[in-house]
């Protein structure tokens, strides 16, 4: 479920610099959100040929106008494959001799991203637990699609960050 955002709208001017120990002082809070991308069907022609997933509903514009959405939609993975450039516009950690993207937990798409659409990444820093050389944090991302009540992906990002 996507949080009430803060009464700003913009995405703060660069991202908040932590290191490991701002980033156990954060958990369980609002980190802010990304700047918003529009998904145009270059991209989703792009990511098409990259996976091949090439179905209809995707990459033959034609059919998929006259398909259930009434025009090509991303991939969810398409959406969920932002979550770096969503994140890192959000949070730079600072003081890791590298970072790992681990993995994810649960992962939904409640609505689809219709071509044209404009995207936006909302974090929240959850669970930051101690690993072998560094912290794994749980990231809370919600992608919410511009003009839609409802987000486009729900995902609990995993990245560990060692020191």
């Amino acid at each position: 479920m996507a949080q009430t955002l803060p009464e700003w709208d913009e995405p703060r001017n660069g991202p908040l610099v932590l290191d490991v120990a701002g980033l156990r002082a954060r958990a369980g809070s609002f980190l802010g959100h990304s700047h918003w991308h529009e998904i145009d069907q270059a991209q989703i022609q792009r990511f098409a040929d990259a996976t091949g997933d090439q179905q209809w509903i995707h990459v033959d514009v034609p059919r998929a106008t006259a398909g259930p959405f009434g025009t090509p939609i991303a991939h969810g993975y398409l959406t969920l494959s932002l979550a770096p450039v969503l994140l890192w516009e959000v949070l730079d950690v600072v003081g890791a001799s590298r970072v790992v993207n681990y993995g994810l937990g649960k992962v939904r798409f409640p609505t689809p991203v219709p071509v044209g659409s404009r995207v936006r990444g909302q974090w929240t820093c959850g669970e930051v637990e101690d690993v072998t050389g560094g912290v794994q944090t749980t990231f809370g991302l919600v992608v919410e699609r511009a003009g839609s009540s409802k987000p486009a992906c729900v995902a609990d990002i995993l990245f560990r960050y060692y020191v």
